[in-house]
Order: structure tokens, then C-alpha cells, then sequence
């Protein structure tokens, strides 16, 4: 298991790193700008990073809400090496209890195509393809994070 420290960034270049690391990993390998890599609500946001133990940016995520009880999450990265050890995983429960603990009752993503059974794995279904800026394939996917809720 990697050592690795999830947390929310907090200096302006711990910000400028996680924000570089999100352009590097989701957008650059698509050719798109800097000017991408971040959007309006980024203040509004909860984010989080995880970081190694040499302090860099290796995994990224970030949730908001669309409502008083649906969040989104966005902006999922982990580094190639870091893949598979729990920390995508990790960064979703946490931003999962984020959400919950301030009300949302489901939260949803639209997730890249390699993404879909890691979110199905985490008890997320899908809904529907989503059309994305990016221009690869996505589906948005849904998690109730209500227990008492009855999916019709």
C-alpha cells in the first residue's frame, strides 16, 4: 500500500498543484487548454487531493451541489502508478460523506467509459450517456446515499 495523505488543498500552491495535476491527467491528454482545467463553482466546491509522501499531487476529486439534495461529483484523476490501491475509491467515500453530511440525498457523475464498472464496483448504476465538452463517451451515473430511499 503507497503512503499517501488525502486532503483538501489549502495554499495557493497547493491549489495551483492539484488544479495543474487535474489539467494534466483528465484534459492536456486531449488536447485541451489551461484555461479548462477549472470552472465557476471551484469556490463553492469541496475538493480533495492525495498527495505521496514527496508532497505531490498523485489523485484528485471534487464534489458540489446541483441542488439541496443531489451533489456531483467531478474531476476524478489518480496517477497511472497509484491506480488500483484504493485511492479512487477512497476520495469517492469521502467526498460521498461530504455530501451526505450536508444534506445531498443522492449524488451523480458522468463517468468516462473506463470509469463506468470502478463506479458500479462503488454501488453507483448508470442512467444514460452524457454528451461531454471533452468529446469522449461518457454516462451519467446515480448513487442514492439515502438507505431509506426506494429506487423505482
Amino acid at each position: 500500500m503507497p503512503n499517501y495523505l488525502l486532503k483538501s488543498p489549502e495554499t495557493n500552491q497547493e491549489w495551483e498543484a492539484y488544479l495543474l495535476f487535474r489539467w494534466e491527467v483528465l484534459r492536456k491528454p486531449l488536447g485541451m487548454s489551461k484555461e479548462s482545467l477549472a470552472d465557476s463553482i471551484e469556490d463553492e466546491s469541496f475538493h480533495l487531493m492525495g498527495v505521496d509522501d514527496q508532497n505531490k499531487v498523485i489523485a484528485s476529486g471534487r464534489v458540489h451541489f446541483n441542488s439541496s439534495v443531489e451533489a456531483q461529483i467531478r474531476y476524478m484523476a489518480v496517477d497511472d502508478n497509484f491506480k488500483r490501491k484504493g485511492i479512487g475509491s477512497e476520495i469517492v467515500f469521502q467526498l460521498e460523506n461530504y455530501a451526505s453530511s450536508k444534506g445531498a440525498e443522492f449524488i451523480i457523475l458522468n463517468a468516462r467509459e473506463k470509469a463506468i464498472i470502478f463506479y458500479k464496483n462503488l454501488g453507483y448504476e448508470e442512467l444514460g450517456p452524457y454528451k461531454s465538452d471533452t468529446g469522449i463517451p461518457h454516462k451519467t451515473m446515480r448513487k442514492s446515499l439515502n438507505t431509506k430511499e426506494v429506487v423505482q
